[in-house]
């Protein structure tokens, strides 16, 4: 769903919190048309063609998983993540065996400019690092903060022992845009409106230089930012977050003639190419959405609504978290 547009006729029902409107249609635009001027160039290939689909009504969490709950979910159930697993050499040929040890990827902030096609440079993976301890051993995790540090498995694992669903990739954009049709941001087309910072990101020339107009340096405890228009917090910046459906280098084109818009869609399986060689390529890889704290203009423009990105599965970085759905009735609250 690379156009984030959506109708501006969809009408948001009055319900208690947590609630997506009922049904949603994007329409289908052009990209010179969907967002302003000053914006045009700045899409990444992944984000198109622009294309309609059609959304049910479903309900999602306010806000990202936070470390708290995530510690009630481990405590309830014994649960271990794959950053906490022992690593079996056999899935990483040619890696450093002194790297097979449980551990998780940890930005780096470097002291200088760095060669921006090189993420070895500010990453870095750390023994010891997991969802208690993001920055590894010595770090702490912080109760209000998103939980971190947990791959797509950890993520699935959380929801299903809450009664709940990983959103598609298509429900979570939905989300996102809370009602605005044609919008850059979740908040409408400028990024600071008034000069106020409407989410964490990266300010300043990365991976070196953060100016921290946004007052955080890393995570920020969930809802320190505005709520989108569908009372919805952190769905831009602070971390990336996990969704259900594989990751393929384009959208699917939109049927011919502007007709059947595919209803609810899902990216069932991996992409058959496309893919850049490089470490973990092999792997399969999920849609994330939304952008981090790590997000700069100067190198990873995707705190928008449209933007995405795919992560291997077995991957747990210190920026990368996720949220939950539910379709139909909402269950209980743990």
């Amino acid at each position: 769903m690379s156009s984030p547009a959506l109708g501006e006729s969809v009408r948001r029902r009055s319900h208690p919190r947590r609630v997506v409107p009922a049904v949603a249609v994007i329409p289908k635009v052009t990209v010179k048309a969907r967002e302003p001027g000053s914006m045009r160039g700045i899409f990444y290939p992944e984000e198109r063609p622009v294309h309609q689909v059609t959304v049910d009504g479903f309900w999602m969490d306010e806000h990202p998983v936070t470390v708290a709950e995530y510690r009630r979910f481990v405590a309830a159930t014994g649960y271990q993540t794959v950053a906490q697993r022992p690593l079996d050499p056999a899935g990483y040929p040619g890696a450093d065996p002194g790297l097979l040890v449980p551990g998780a990827l940890v930005f780096q902030r470097t002291s200088g400019p760095v060669d921006l096609r090189d993420y070895r440079n500010w990453w870095a993976y750390v023994p010891g690092a997991d969802w208690r301890h993001p920055g590894g051993p010595g770090s702490d995790s912080r109760e209000r903060h998103p939980v971190t540090q947990v791959a797509y498995e950890d993520a699935g694992a959380y929801a299903a022992w809450a009664g709940k669903e990983l959103p598609t990739e298509a429900e979570w954009e939905y989300a996102a845009r809370g009602g605005l049709d044609r919008a850059v941001y979740a908040w409408g087309d400028e990024f600071a409106p008034g000069g106020r910072m409407m989410a964490n990101t990266w300010q300043g020339q990365f991976p070196w230089q953060n100016l921290l107009i946004d007052g955080y340096e890393g995570t920020s405890p969930v809802g320190s930012f505005p709520a989108n228009g569908y009372g919805l917090f952190d769905m831009t910046g602070n971390v990336w977050e996990w969704t259900r459906d594989y990751f393929t280098p384009r959208h699917p084109r939109a049927a011919a003639g502007g007709c059947c818009a595919p209803r609810n869609p899902r990216a069932d399986m991996p992409a058959a190419g496309g893919i850049p060689a490089g470490p973990g390529a092999e792997l399969p890889r999920r849609v994330i959405k939304g952008g981090s704290h790590l997000c700069a203009p100067s190198y990873c423009l995707r705190y928008r609504p449209a933007a995405r990105q795919g992560e291997a599965i077995d991957t747990a970085t210190c920026h990368l978290g996720f949220r939950c759905i539910v379709r139909g009735t909402p269950p209980a609250s743990r």
